[in-house]
Protein backbone atom coordinates (compact mmCIF):
# COMPACT_ATOMS: atom_id res chain seq x y z
CA UNK A 1 0.00 0.00 0.00
CA UNK A 2 1.24 3.16 -0.79
CA UNK A 3 2.14 6.00 1.76
CA UNK A 4 0.57 9.07 1.88
CA UNK A 5 0.91 12.38 3.21
CA UNK A 6 -1.64 11.89 5.72
CA UNK A 7 0.04 8.84 6.89
CA UNK A 8 2.82 10.35 7.34
CA UNK A 9 1.13 13.51 9.19
CA UNK A 10 -0.38 10.67 11.72
CA UNK A 11 3.47 9.24 12.30
CA UNK A 12 4.75 12.81 13.03
CA UNK A 13 2.16 13.32 15.58
CA UNK A 14 4.14 11.06 17.60
CA UNK A 15 7.46 13.47 18.26
CA UNK A 16 6.41 16.56 20.27
CA UNK A 17 7.76 19.63 20.76
CA UNK A 18 10.64 19.47 23.31
CA UNK A 19 9.16 19.90 26.77
CA UNK A 20 5.41 19.61 25.70
CA UNK A 21 3.21 17.18 25.77
CA UNK A 22 2.11 18.84 22.43
CA UNK A 23 3.15 17.56 19.04
CA UNK A 24 5.41 19.28 15.80
CA UNK A 25 2.00 19.29 13.74
CA UNK A 26 -0.10 20.96 16.40
CA UNK A 27 2.37 23.44 16.77
CA UNK A 28 2.52 24.33 12.88
CA UNK A 29 6.07 23.23 12.52
CA UNK A 30 5.72 20.96 9.62
CA UNK A 31 5.96 23.80 6.30
CA UNK A 32 6.21 21.07 3.61
CA UNK A 33 5.94 17.23 3.54
CA UNK A 34 6.28 15.70 0.09
CA UNK A 35 5.74 12.09 -0.49
CA UNK A 36 6.39 9.63 -3.28
CA UNK A 37 7.58 5.78 -3.51
CA UNK A 38 10.75 5.75 -2.52
CA UNK A 39 11.41 9.19 -0.63
CA UNK A 40 9.84 11.33 2.18
CA UNK A 41 10.75 14.80 2.23
CA UNK A 42 9.90 16.89 5.34
CA UNK A 43 10.86 20.44 5.79
CA UNK A 44 10.24 22.14 9.76
CA UNK A 45 10.41 25.38 10.59
CA UNK A 46 11.55 26.12 14.58
CA UNK A 47 10.82 29.58 15.67
CA UNK A 48 13.64 29.82 18.30
CA UNK A 49 16.88 30.99 19.57
CA UNK A 50 17.94 28.04 20.66
CA UNK A 51 18.85 26.15 16.72
CA UNK A 52 19.81 22.68 19.38
CA UNK A 53 15.44 22.55 19.19
CA UNK A 54 15.51 22.45 15.42
CA UNK A 55 18.10 19.57 15.62
CA UNK A 56 16.37 17.28 18.20
CA UNK A 57 13.48 17.57 17.02
CA UNK A 58 15.06 16.54 13.58
CA UNK A 59 16.90 13.33 14.92
CA UNK A 60 13.48 12.47 16.35
CA UNK A 61 11.56 12.24 12.73
CA UNK A 62 14.42 10.86 11.31
CA UNK A 63 14.02 8.35 14.16
CA UNK A 64 10.44 7.66 13.91
CA UNK A 65 10.29 7.56 9.66
CA UNK A 66 12.91 4.70 9.73
CA UNK A 67 10.88 2.52 11.97
CA UNK A 68 7.43 3.25 10.16
CA UNK A 69 8.96 3.49 6.71
CA UNK A 70 11.73 1.53 6.40
CA UNK A 71 11.59 1.00 3.09
CA UNK A 72 11.59 4.80 2.32
CA UNK A 73 14.58 7.14 2.04
CA UNK A 74 14.02 10.13 4.75
CA UNK A 75 14.98 13.95 3.75
CA UNK A 76 14.58 16.10 7.29
CA UNK A 77 15.55 19.73 6.94
CA UNK A 78 14.74 21.55 10.29
CA UNK A 79 15.48 25.39 9.85
CA UNK A 80 15.79 27.34 12.77
CA UNK A 81 14.25 31.21 12.73
CA UNK A 82 14.76 33.91 14.74
CA UNK A 83 11.49 35.76 16.07
CA UNK A 84 12.08 39.49 15.49
CA UNK A 85 13.16 41.64 18.77
CA UNK A 86 10.68 44.41 20.56
CA UNK A 87 11.03 47.67 18.53
CA UNK A 88 8.95 50.41 19.25
CA UNK A 89 6.73 51.56 16.18
CA UNK A 90 8.11 55.11 15.09
CA UNK A 91 6.52 58.61 16.22
CA UNK A 92 5.66 59.18 12.50
CA UNK A 93 3.61 56.09 12.31
CA UNK A 94 1.31 56.54 15.51
CA UNK A 95 0.59 59.79 14.36
CA UNK A 96 -1.35 58.06 11.12
CA UNK A 97 -4.39 57.58 13.71
CA UNK A 98 -5.40 58.85 17.59
CA UNK A 99 -2.59 61.38 17.24
CA UNK A 100 -3.04 62.66 20.57
CA UNK A 101 -2.79 59.33 22.06
CA UNK A 102 1.09 58.55 22.78
CA UNK A 103 1.11 54.70 22.75
CA UNK A 104 -1.21 52.19 21.86
CA UNK A 105 -1.07 48.65 23.34
CA UNK A 106 -3.34 45.74 22.18
CA UNK A 107 -3.95 43.07 25.26
CA UNK A 108 -5.15 39.78 23.63
CA UNK A 109 -4.95 35.80 23.60
CA UNK A 110 -5.36 33.14 21.54
CA UNK A 111 -8.32 31.07 23.13
CA UNK A 112 -11.26 32.30 26.14
CA UNK A 113 -11.33 31.63 29.69
CA UNK A 114 -8.02 32.99 30.59
CA UNK A 115 -9.32 36.38 32.02
CA UNK A 116 -7.65 38.18 29.44
CA UNK A 117 -10.41 40.91 29.97
CA UNK A 118 -9.79 40.73 34.20
CA UNK A 119 -5.38 42.02 33.22
CA UNK A 120 -6.83 44.57 30.63
CA UNK A 121 -8.82 45.80 33.29
CA UNK A 122 -6.38 45.73 35.96
CA UNK A 123 -3.56 46.42 33.84
CA UNK A 124 -5.44 49.94 32.86
CA UNK A 125 -6.14 50.98 36.41
CA UNK A 126 -2.62 50.12 37.67
CA UNK A 127 -0.90 52.41 34.86
CA UNK A 128 -3.39 55.04 36.28
CA UNK A 129 -2.39 54.80 39.81
CA UNK A 130 1.26 54.84 38.19
CA UNK A 131 0.47 58.47 37.03
CA UNK A 132 -0.51 57.93 33.68
CA UNK A 133 -3.13 58.86 31.60
CA UNK A 134 -5.07 56.14 30.06
CA UNK A 135 -7.86 54.58 27.94
CA UNK A 136 -9.05 51.53 27.83
CA UNK A 137 -11.06 50.31 24.49
CA UNK A 138 -13.65 47.30 24.83
CA UNK A 139 -12.60 45.49 21.07
CA UNK A 140 -14.61 42.48 22.25
CA UNK A 141 -16.90 43.11 19.76
CA UNK A 142 -18.77 39.87 20.42
CA UNK A 143 -18.71 40.04 24.03
CA UNK A 144 -17.81 43.39 25.55
CA UNK A 145 -17.42 42.87 29.34
CA UNK A 146 -15.69 45.91 30.20
CA UNK A 147 -19.13 47.38 31.58
CA UNK A 148 -20.21 44.70 34.05
CA UNK A 149 -16.28 44.46 35.52
CA UNK A 150 -16.37 48.26 36.47
CA UNK A 151 -19.66 48.45 37.50
CA UNK A 152 -21.21 50.81 34.81
CA UNK A 153 -24.85 50.56 33.87
CA UNK A 154 -24.91 54.68 32.09
CA UNK A 155 -24.88 55.71 28.65
CA UNK A 156 -22.03 57.72 26.81
CA UNK A 157 -23.03 61.53 26.52
CA UNK A 158 -22.98 62.78 23.31
CA UNK A 159 -21.60 66.53 22.36
CA UNK A 160 -23.32 66.64 19.27
CA UNK A 161 -20.42 65.39 16.92
CA UNK A 162 -18.50 62.16 18.93
CA UNK A 163 -19.25 59.97 21.99
CA UNK A 164 -17.57 60.95 25.07
CA UNK A 165 -15.65 58.73 27.43
CA UNK A 166 -17.02 57.53 30.66
CA UNK A 167 -14.07 58.10 33.60
CA UNK A 168 -13.81 55.33 36.21
CA UNK A 169 -11.56 54.80 38.32
CA UNK A 170 -9.19 57.03 36.65
CA UNK A 171 -9.73 55.10 33.43
CA UNK A 172 -11.11 56.92 30.10
CA UNK A 173 -13.52 53.71 28.46
CA UNK A 174 -15.42 52.89 25.44
CA UNK A 175 -17.48 49.74 25.12
CA UNK A 176 -19.78 48.50 22.53
CA UNK A 177 -21.57 47.23 25.87
CA UNK A 178 -22.55 51.02 26.77
CA UNK A 179 -24.34 51.39 23.48
CA UNK A 180 -26.41 48.32 23.47
CA UNK A 181 -28.54 46.39 25.63
CA UNK A 182 -26.85 43.74 27.42
CA UNK A 183 -29.40 40.75 26.39
CA UNK A 184 -28.48 41.36 22.81
CA UNK A 185 -26.16 39.14 21.26
CA UNK A 186 -24.01 40.26 18.59
CA UNK A 187 -23.55 38.16 15.34
CA UNK A 188 -21.81 40.24 13.03
CA UNK A 189 -18.93 39.38 10.35
CA UNK A 190 -16.31 40.92 9.45
CA UNK A 191 -17.08 44.06 7.54
CA UNK A 192 -19.43 45.10 10.74
CA UNK A 193 -16.84 44.04 13.11
CA UNK A 194 -14.29 46.45 11.30
CA UNK A 195 -17.15 49.13 10.92
CA UNK A 196 -17.87 49.16 14.72
CA UNK A 197 -14.10 48.98 15.80
CA UNK A 198 -12.97 52.03 13.57
CA UNK A 199 -16.45 54.00 15.03
CA UNK A 200 -15.45 53.29 18.83
CA UNK A 201 -12.06 55.17 17.85
CA UNK A 202 -13.34 57.92 15.29
CA UNK A 203 -16.47 58.71 16.73
CA UNK A 204 -15.43 59.26 20.61
CA UNK A 205 -13.97 61.81 21.77
CA UNK A 206 -11.05 60.47 23.16
CA UNK A 207 -8.75 62.76 25.33
CA UNK A 208 -5.07 63.23 25.23
CA UNK A 209 -3.63 60.15 27.02
CA UNK A 210 -0.72 58.75 27.38
CA UNK A 211 -1.48 54.80 26.25
CA UNK A 212 -4.62 53.08 25.82
CA UNK A 213 -5.14 49.48 26.02
CA UNK A 214 -7.35 47.46 23.16
CA UNK A 215 -8.76 44.84 25.09
CA UNK A 216 -9.02 42.75 22.02
CA UNK A 217 -11.34 39.12 21.48
CA UNK A 218 -10.13 35.88 22.01
CA UNK A 219 -8.57 34.27 18.82
CA UNK A 220 -6.91 35.83 15.85
CA UNK A 221 -9.96 36.82 13.36
CA UNK A 222 -11.61 40.00 12.32
CA UNK A 223 -11.11 42.42 15.34
CA UNK A 224 -6.96 41.67 15.27
CA UNK A 225 -6.42 42.35 11.52
CA UNK A 226 -8.76 45.04 11.57
CA UNK A 227 -7.11 46.88 14.27
CA UNK A 228 -3.55 45.67 13.54
CA UNK A 229 -4.35 47.41 10.18
CA UNK A 230 -5.84 50.60 11.22
CA UNK A 231 -4.16 51.84 13.89
CA UNK A 232 0.15 51.67 14.24
CA UNK A 233 0.13 49.52 17.61
CA UNK A 234 3.27 49.65 19.75
CA UNK A 235 3.09 46.40 20.97
CA UNK A 236 1.11 43.43 22.39
CA UNK A 237 0.57 41.66 25.45
CA UNK A 238 -0.76 38.35 25.41
CA UNK A 239 -2.08 36.61 28.39
CA UNK A 240 -2.09 32.92 28.49
CA UNK A 241 -3.02 30.00 31.42
CA UNK A 242 -0.03 28.05 32.31
CA UNK A 243 -1.13 24.83 30.52
CA UNK A 244 -0.25 23.60 27.43
CA UNK A 245 -3.69 23.69 25.78
CA UNK A 246 -3.53 28.03 26.56
CA UNK A 247 -0.37 28.03 25.50
CA UNK A 248 -0.56 26.37 21.61
CA UNK A 249 -2.84 29.28 21.35
CA UNK A 250 -1.05 32.08 22.65
CA UNK A 251 1.90 31.34 20.37
CA UNK A 252 -0.40 31.26 17.39
CA UNK A 253 -1.35 35.13 18.90
CA UNK A 254 1.91 36.14 18.88
CA UNK A 255 2.67 34.54 15.17
CA UNK A 256 -0.59 36.51 14.07
CA UNK A 257 0.89 39.85 15.70
CA UNK A 258 4.47 39.15 14.37
CA UNK A 259 3.19 38.69 10.85
CA UNK A 260 1.68 42.34 10.72
CA UNK A 261 4.65 43.90 12.50
CA UNK A 262 3.30 44.64 15.66
CA UNK A 263 5.92 44.07 18.40
CA UNK A 264 5.14 41.24 21.38
CA UNK A 265 6.18 43.17 24.65
CA UNK A 266 5.62 39.60 26.22
CA UNK A 267 3.37 37.22 27.68
CA UNK A 268 1.46 37.33 31.16
CA UNK A 269 0.77 33.68 32.95
CA UNK A 270 -2.58 34.44 34.41
CA UNK A 271 -4.09 31.78 37.43
CA UNK A 272 -0.63 30.80 37.34
CA UNK A 273 -0.85 29.25 40.94
CA UNK A 274 -2.57 29.39 43.73
CA UNK A 275 -1.81 30.20 47.46
CA UNK A 276 -3.95 28.75 49.84
CA UNK A 277 -5.28 31.04 52.54
CA UNK A 278 -5.45 29.28 55.21
CA UNK A 279 -2.29 27.24 55.32
CA UNK A 280 0.03 29.49 52.93
CA UNK A 281 0.74 26.69 51.30
CA UNK A 282 1.08 27.06 47.33
CA UNK A 283 -0.32 24.99 44.51
CA UNK A 284 0.34 25.07 40.51
CA UNK A 285 -3.43 24.06 39.34
CA UNK A 286 -2.19 24.24 35.91
CA UNK A 287 1.23 23.63 36.43
CA UNK A 288 3.74 25.99 36.06
CA UNK A 289 7.13 27.08 33.75
CA UNK A 290 5.19 26.40 30.93
CA UNK A 291 4.97 30.08 29.65
CA UNK A 292 8.75 30.92 30.57
CA UNK A 293 9.53 28.29 28.18
CA UNK A 294 7.16 29.45 25.21
CA UNK A 295 8.82 33.09 26.06
CA UNK A 296 12.10 31.42 26.22
CA UNK A 297 11.73 29.81 22.52
CA UNK A 298 9.88 32.70 20.79
CA UNK A 299 12.13 35.77 22.41
CA UNK A 300 10.13 37.34 24.32
CA UNK A 301 9.55 38.23 28.13
CA UNK A 302 7.57 36.77 30.50
CA UNK A 303 5.87 39.91 31.92
CA UNK A 304 4.61 38.02 35.22
CA UNK A 305 2.48 35.86 36.94
CA UNK A 306 -1.09 36.07 38.20
CA UNK A 307 -2.21 33.78 40.51
CA UNK A 308 -5.18 32.82 40.50
CA UNK A 309 -7.35 33.90 43.85
CA UNK A 310 -11.29 34.79 44.50
CA UNK A 311 -10.71 38.55 45.19
CA UNK A 312 -10.25 39.01 41.29
CA UNK A 313 -13.56 37.20 40.24
CA UNK A 314 -15.06 39.04 42.93
CA UNK A 315 -13.46 42.07 41.92
CA UNK A 316 -14.77 41.43 38.19
CA UNK A 317 -18.40 40.36 39.26
CA UNK A 318 -18.76 43.25 41.86
CA UNK A 319 -17.53 46.24 39.77
CA UNK A 320 -14.53 47.34 41.89
CA UNK A 321 -11.21 45.13 40.23
CA UNK A 322 -8.54 43.97 42.71
CA UNK A 323 -6.19 46.64 42.38
CA UNK A 324 -9.13 48.87 43.61
CA UNK A 325 -10.70 46.81 46.33
CA UNK A 326 -7.60 45.50 47.55
CA UNK A 327 -4.51 47.78 46.42
CA UNK A 328 -1.97 46.15 48.64
CA UNK A 329 -2.45 42.97 47.99
CA UNK A 330 -0.07 40.21 46.17
CA UNK A 331 -2.37 40.32 43.32
CA UNK A 332 -2.39 43.80 43.11
CA UNK A 333 1.63 44.60 42.86
CA UNK A 334 2.06 42.12 40.41
CA UNK A 335 -0.54 43.80 38.04
CA UNK A 336 1.56 46.92 39.14
CA UNK A 337 4.53 45.37 38.71
CA UNK A 338 3.41 44.32 35.06
CA UNK A 339 2.65 47.79 34.43
CA UNK A 340 5.84 49.14 35.25
CA UNK A 341 6.98 46.56 32.90
CA UNK A 342 4.76 47.26 29.62
CA UNK A 343 5.96 51.48 30.19
CA UNK A 344 9.42 50.75 30.91
CA UNK A 345 9.38 48.95 27.65
CA UNK A 346 7.31 50.82 25.29
CA UNK A 347 9.49 53.76 26.57
CA UNK A 348 13.09 52.92 26.53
Amino acid sequence: MAVTKEDVTEVLRQVNYPGYSRDIVSFGLVQKLDVDDQTIKIHLVVRSNDSSIAQTIKKEVETILKKAYPDHRNEVVAETQEPPQFKTTSTQERDKFLPNIKYKVAVASGKGGVGKSTVAVNLAIAMAKLGHKVGLLDADIYGPSIPLMLGITEKPLFDGQKIITIEKFGVHLMSLGFLIDNSEAVIWRGALVHRALQQLMNDVAWPDLDIILFDMPPGTGDAQLTLSQSVALDGAVIVSTPQDVALIDAIKGVQMFRKVNVPIMGIVENMSYFVCPHCGERTDIFAHGGVAKACAQMNTELLGEIPIDAAIREGGDEGIPVVVKQPESPQSEAFLDIAKRIFHKISG
